[in-house]
């Protein structure tokens, strides 16, 4: 494979990973010696995300993903967070050379089949040897996977309601989820079918729906097989790059698994209920992510993504 079809192959698959409301935040740099990864934040969330932590976790999710689909290449490459302490947009500099990382070889083919998967999920139980792999996939990047049990699962499944609830009943908030709304052709953003789009977006800037999302969140978040927190030691930029790269590395193990996810963020985007959800938790540091995972019923359709040629400078 020429050299830039090997790096356009790698952020191919780099901006196949999630990021909130599908806002895709990220641009590359690449030479024949490195690939740089910058945050977009032209394409901030900033009600959503005031402080970018999410935009953040999401170029993470991406940098995993490259570094898994370089391993398939078979490529050595090295990656130092935040490079240039001048330039806060550019998150990371990966070069080609050190060692092939062997053990994210297996995971690489699960990038494209990763989905976000909102309904619900088959009653089947995860084994216990699978959960142990999840943990031990977010202990790797340095963070760690917290399953929640019991009256802890209802707390947090309550936390994710009360969060719909503060979020919904602000009217910047609504706004901006509306703007993200999008018919699919975009590749960008909440998808809605182009037909439904304007009554859509009207019905979210106008109308209090944190009742109904709360109590529809609160009965998936506790019939999941999987209920979890994902958290980092602290809170800062280098701790959100490191959260998503162990998020994603979650997400391929658990795709290979057959497993799917969703989130449940609310509780950590509300500031107030951020320490409530820690106080369920095993591990102390700082909650980041609330996720649901399970076998999916049916399949979904990839989010759309924008074309390389938007993302990628060469």
């Amino acid at each position: 494979m020429a050299a830039r079809q090997a790096i356009e192959a790698l952020v191919a698959k780099a901006i196949e990973a999630p990021s909130s409301h599908n806002s895709q935040p990220w641009t590359f740099e690449a030479k024949a010696e490195f690939i740089r990864l910058y945050a977009d934040r032209t394409r901030a969330l900033n009600v959503n995300d005031p402080n970018d932590r999410e935009l953040t976790i999401s170029c993470g999710c991406a940098l995993m993903n490259l570094r898994a689909a370089a391993a398939e290449q078979g490529r050595s490459l090295t990656v130092k967070l935040l490079p240039d302490k001048d330039d806060p947009d550019l998150l990371a500099e990966i070069k080609f050379d050190g060692q092939v990382n062997e053990d994210l070889k297996p995971l690489a083919k699960h990038i494209s089949p990763r989905r976000t998967y909102r309904k619900k999920f088959k009653v089947d139980d995860v084994p216990p040897a699978i959960l142990e792999d999840l943990i031990d996939a977010a202990a790797i990047e340095g963070v760690w996977f917290d399953p929640l049990l019991g009256t802890h699962r209802a707390a947090a499944a309550a936390l994710a309601s009360e969060g719909d609830a503060a979020q919904w009943a602000n009217p910047r908030w609504r706004r901006e989820v509306a703007s993200w709304m999008h018919p699919r052709r975009r590749g960008e953003g909440l998808t809605i079918p182009w037909l439904a789009l304007p009554v859509a977006k009207l019905m979210v800037r106008s109308l209090d729906m944190g009742k109904g999302f709360g109590a529809k969140d609160r009965e998936i978040a506790q019939h999941s097989p999987i209920l979890a927190v994902l958290g980092t030691q602290k809170d800062r930029v280098q701790d959100w790059l490191s959260a998503g790269q162990g998020l994603e590395r979650v997400l391929l193990t658990a795709a290979k698994a057959g497993l799917q996810a969703s989130y449940l963020n609310q509780p950590v985007q509300v500031a107030h209920l951020r320490a409530a959800l820690q106080s369920l938790c095993t591990h102390r540091g700082v909650p980041q992510i609330l996720l649901r995972l399970g076998y999916p019923m049916d399949h979904v359709i990839a989010a759309p993504r924008r074309p390389l040629s938007d993302v990628l400078k060469m």
